[in-house]
């Protein structure tokens, strides 16, 4: 005796009706969810998603690296430095030969000391401050020049500190302290001379007033 076919049972598994409504025949049973190895990240673009492999590690995004320092090369050695100093000495001295022999009777050049090194920067901040203007002329102020003078001397004194002889002190402190007031002097000329301009409400004629500041 033949066994009669079983019927063919379609079960609809939707949750929702056309309407978006709670089917009330719905199966209570929860959705499946999707299998790992086809899971994708929903928030990332289409375009750059990607399947996570099952079992793979996703590695952990490098950390930026931090800005690397600027690198200074090594000092040189004592020995470099040696040899640099003679190679220069050596130099320097074919240089006054020549300069002697195309000017018969020229004398040696005086060797660089602290007191030359004082005195230059000290006569440069001089003429940065307007010293030397021929008469009748208006001063050329280079005030900004003129305060880089005299911290190179107060940067040369902070360095030198207990290193020099007392004569090298006095002098490095006296040019110092007189540029210094130089210094205020000119700046308290400068802004006078602004006030008196604002007040008269015309520029001064070429040449005249007090100094003009160029920097």
């Amino acid at each position: 005796m033949s066994e009669k076919p079983l019927p063919f049972v379609i079960t609809d598994r939707r949750k929702f009706n056309a309407e978006g409504e709670s089917r009330p025949d719905a199966d209570p049973s929860p959705a499946r969810e999707p299998r790992p190895e086809t899971l994708v990240d929903a928030g990332a673009p289409s375009q750059s998603a990607s399947p996570i492999e099952v079992g793979t590690q996703q590695p952990a995004p490098e950390p930026q690296a931090a800005a690397a320092e600027p690198e200074f090369p090594p000092a040189p050695t004592e020995e470099q430095m040696e040899q640099s100093r003679l190679a220069y000495e050596a130099t320097a001295e074919r240089i006054d030969t020549a300069v002697r022999a195309a000017n018969p009777g020229a004398e040696h050049p005086p060797a660089m000391t602290l007191d030359q090194l004082i005195q230059s920067v000290y006569m440069q901040c001089i003429m940065q401050l307007g010293g030397g203007t021929p008469e009748g002329q208006q001063p050329q102020v280079d005030i900004l020049g003129a305060r880089s003078s005299i911290d190179l001397l107060g940067i040369l004194d902070t360095k030198t500190k207990g290193n020099l002889t007392e004569t090298e002190q006095t002098m490095l402190s006296s040019a110092i302290f007189e540029l210094r007031l130089a210094f205020l002097e000119i700046t308290q000329a400068l802004a006078r001379s602004a006030q008196q301009r604002a007040a008269a409400g015309t520029p001064p004629p070429p040449g005249a007033g007090g100094p003009r500041i160029v920097r």
